[in-house]
């Protein structure tokens, strides 16, 4: 249960000023501990939502759902996409991504605005691939490129 055929990668970064705002692509972002990603709405919440991630691997599984040719990280509105690992595996756990650490806490259940990013069924389309939510433990500088690693307790 704690062991990982390898590291990850973090590949995209997104965030979102406001609620009805669209989602803008960063190359890096500064994580402040218990409060969220700079520039993000979430920024400063309960911390629970620190940050929204979602794996690479499951984008063309939800395209393909969908019934489209292809998902772009932008249209599901998480904050990080990674690649090369399985991100429920680290729901309960602490990771870091480059410098920030980083403690799973929820599944990121799509929402109903799937339905108008993905059409008709688009919130199905999303069930079980919709990610992790997780709690910034450390905060820093995430960047794209950044591994990402399961830490021991």
């Amino acid at each position: 249960m704690t062991r990982f055929p390898r590291r990850g990668r973090l590949d995209w970064i997104g965030l979102r000023p406001a609620r009805e705002a669209p989602m803008r692509e960063v190359g890096s972002v500064q994580a402040s501990a218990g409060g969220g990603l700079d520039g993000d709405r979430y920024r400063g919440g309960s911390g629970k939502r620190g940050a929204t991630l979602i794996q690479v691997e499951h984008l063309p599984a939800i395209a393909a759902l969908a019934g489209l040719p292809a998902v772009q990280p932008v249209t599901l509105r998480r904050n990080l996409v990674v690649s090369g690992i399985a991100l429920i595996a680290l729901k309960g756990c602490r990771f870091r991504i480059g410098e920030v650490v980083f403690e799973g806490t929820d599944p990121c259940d799509p929402c109903s605005r799937m339905e108008d990013a993905l059409g008709p069924g688009g919130y199905n389309a999303m069930r079980g691939m919709g990610g992790l939510c997780a709690r910034i433990v450390a905060g820093g500088v995430l960047r794209v490129g950044d591994a990402v690693e399961w830490i021991e307790p």
